[in-house]
């Protein structure tokens, strides 16, 4: 026990850099703020096996019919929210294939939720609510490493046999001990002491678009660099997806918007049709004969 309120001091230890903060002007703020950063890059970098170990988890999970469920309380909370928010825009993924769970549910992503963090009950309760199974996985984001509705998640996941990671700035906490996975970037003390919101919440932010984003990949989610299922919310995005088809096949932007039209405004069934110089049926078939491989299509 001793041990545990060690590490949970660990992430309100005081920034000798920052002890003058209240009377440091405004660009001495950001010039520390700017170099206190830059430790943030390096701490994930340390993290890389680790980070890439858990995007291979979520992409076989996802590949057994799984699903990625983030599990945060407050700004860590925030961050997953976040992250699952984009993935359905960006790859054209389902809402269900990526969600976050936050402690205090909808309003604590707005604001704070008194106690929500602290309630293990309520862990059990939402994760009850998503009927987890073995073939899903569980992400734990807690910067601490001790939050209550985290831990109690995980030990929830790890209960239903779904695969476990935890993301956190302190490497010898309770999480470590609940994940399969561990990720811990130790970034160090905060300019504002015990404000995780800061380099701790940068390097969440950093290590979920990894996690996010390698995964997708390697579920086909992407061509070459391109955002091959994003999906039209907006008329910028709509020109955006045009141009992503353009580059993508090598032909005109009115080809692409042609082709388009015909594919029922799917991206993969256009590029097809413009690769192959097929119809949009001749471009359904390819794609079904390789089972929405999208790169084993093009090479038919």
């Amino acid at each position: 026990m001793p041990s545990q309120r060690k590490e949970r001091r660990r992430t309100e230890h005081r920034n000798a850099a920052s002890k003058n903060l209240d009377r440091m002007s405004a660009i001495e703020i950001v010039r520390l703020m700017n170099r206190e950063d830059r430790k943030v890059a390096a701490a994930v970098a340390r993290e890389l096996p680790a980070i890439a170990r858990a995007a291979e988890a979520i992409t076989k999970a996802i590949r057994n019919g799984g699903r990625l469920i983030y599990v945060g309380a407050g700004s860590s909370g925030r961050m997953a929210v976040l992250d699952a928010a984009e993935c359905p825009p960006t790859f054209g993924t389902s809402p269900e294939l990526v969600q976050a769970l936050i402690a205090g549910g909808r309003p604590a992503v707005t604001g704070a939720v008194e106690g929500a963090e602290d309630s293990v009950e309520n862990a059990q309760r939402d994760l009850r609510a998503k009927k987890l199974t073995r073939h899903d996985i569980v992400v734990g984001i807690t910067a601490s490493g001790t939050t209550p509705y985290v831990l109690a998640a995980l030990q929830h996941a790890r209960h239903r046999g779904a695969a476990t990671v935890a993301i956190t700035v302190n490497p010898r906490t309770p999480v470590a001990r609940l994940a399969k996975i561990l990720i811990a970037t130790q970034v160090g003390p905060e300019i504002l002491t015990g404000s995780t919101r800061l380099k701790a919440g940068t390097a969440q932010k950093m290590v979920l678009n990894m996690l996010s984003t390698a995964a997708m990949a390697r579920l086909g989610h992407v061509y070459e660099n391109l955002m091959i299922d994003v999906k039209a919310s907006n008329q910028k995005v709509s020109d955006r997806i045009v141009r992503i088809l353009a580059e993508a096949s090598g032909k005109s932007l009115s080809a692409s918007e042609h082709a388009l039209r015909q594919a029922g405004h799917n991206m993969r069934i256009a590029l097809i049709m413009l690769k192959h110089g097929v119809d949009a049926q001749d471009a359904k078939k390819k794609l079904a004969a390789a089972k929405g491989n999208l790169h084993e299509a093009l090479d038919k």
